[in-house]
């Protein structure tokens, strides 16, 4: 199952089809879903997290918390809408875009991929680039 709930004044757009989009990934992937509850907060709401349970003082776009119990997902996800919005600004791409790319991001971190250097950036942002392709984002 997942949930979308958030903390700061944000509409997501067609729920039901990001939610679908979601759970494709997990499948392709040879996952199978668990609980996945996605928390859409601010800056000041993520920043305080990552100090919390990371120790980094940074702003970050997401924290995901892994749960996980085998190859069932499990997890909480939060996102910064602000670094979102902002994040999109700068890569000239829609805010919607983006958040799906967050999104995606977290869940693959989930799958098991990594970004700490450079050939895993590379990877995740490959499979990123190819979830994003699956969702019609004219939503």
């Amino acid at each position: 199952m997942i949930n979308f709930n958030n903390t700061t004044l944000f509409n997501l757009p067609s729920e039901a089809q990001l939610k679908t989009w979601l759970q494709s990934i997990i499948e392709q992937e040879g996952y199978i879903e668990g609980e996945l509850n996605f928390l859409f907060c601010d800056d000041d709401h993520l920043h305080k997290l990552n100090v919390e349970f990371l120790n980094h003082d940074t702003l970050t776009d997401i924290i995901t918390f892994d749960y996980n119990v085998g190859r069932q997902v499990y997890s909480d996800i939060c996102i910064s809408i602000d670094r979102v919005q902002d994040n999109a600004l700068i890569h000239k791409v829609s805010s919607i875009n983006e958040l799906s790319r967050v999104m995606a991001h977290g869940v693959l971190h989930l799958c098991g991929y990594k970004d700490s250097t450079i050939e895993e950036k590379e990877e995740m942002r490959s499979k990123e680039d190819l979830y994003l392709s699956q969702l019609d984002l004219n939503i």
